[in-house]
């Protein structure tokens, strides 16, 4: 399958006069070998769509990826396992003793199955994702705050005409006597949203290497501006174990 240009631009052009976003160049020593890291930590742009050669319009999310710092290296050796710690947004502070160091603002784990070229301080990239490729995408979802049946729960509610006094409420919880309190697992109202979703298998679109942008089919959980985890897929569905 063939996929075609973005039906608009991904990111403000430089002669728009819009500030790029801070890259950790400072601290990484360029890009690594393609194809071997499987996760990047990612930013939600926004949605839009793009146009398949048969005309057909398909929703996608755009997710912005500033160059990922190798952090730390995991071995087999010291930690029991091989991994690689990314991190995003460097900032440059010193301890009261002078000794200078980086703190990011997001890290994430990734286990690995070879650790060659991963070095402390290296650069991943969007190159790492192919077009037409399979990931899976995990993020927080939007918080709802405390809300009712009827929002939460899709509760049909009770008549909205006049003289009627059952309109939002929940109905009968509850028992007598026997067993004389509230089964667990009862829908009621409470907090909603600001859970950890994660999707399986979604498609990779486009891919646009020079702006660090990534195109996704489909929705992904957070507002714009969220923090998301991208991991690549098996390629047989057989191989991949979806969480319940």
């Amino acid at each position: 399958m063939t996929f075609v240009s973005f039906t608009q631009p991904l990111t403000p052009s430089p002669s728009s006069g819009a500030a790029a976003p801070p890259s950790p160049t400072a601290v990484g020593e360029g890009p690594i070998p393609i194809i071997i890291m499987s996760g990047l930590i990612a930013k939600k742009v926004g949605m839009s769509r793009v146009f398949l050669p048969t005309g057909e319009a398909v929703p996608v999310t755009y997710l912005q990826a500033e160059p990922n710092v190798v952090v730390r290296v995991k071995t087999k050796e010291k930690d029991g396992y091989d991994a690689v710690v990314l991190g995003v947004g460097a900032k440059p502070w010193k301890s009261r003793k002078g000794k200078e160091n980086v703190r990011y603002a997001n890290q994430k784990e990734w286990k690995m199955e070879s650790l060659e070229g991963m070095e402390a301080g290296k650069n991943v990239t969007v190159e790492i994702f192919a077009p037409e490729s399979l990931v899976c995408i995990q993020g927080v979802s939007k918080g709802k705050g405390f809300q009712g049946v009827i929002r939460r729960w899709h509760f049909g509610g009770g008549p909205g005409s006049h003289g009627s006094h059952f309109k939002r409420e929940p109905g009968s919880v509850g028992m007598r006597t026997q067993p004389g309190r509230i089964l667990p697992g009862h829908h009621m109202a409470g907090h909603m949203g600001h859970d950890q979703v994660t999707l399986h298998r979604r498609p990779v679109m486009a891919v646009d290497a020079e702006k660090g942008i990534l195109a996704v089919k489909g929705p992904v959980p957070g507002p714009n501006g969220a923090r998301v985890y991208i991991t690549k897929e098996p390629e047989s569905k057989e191989s991949s174990s979806p969480k319940k």
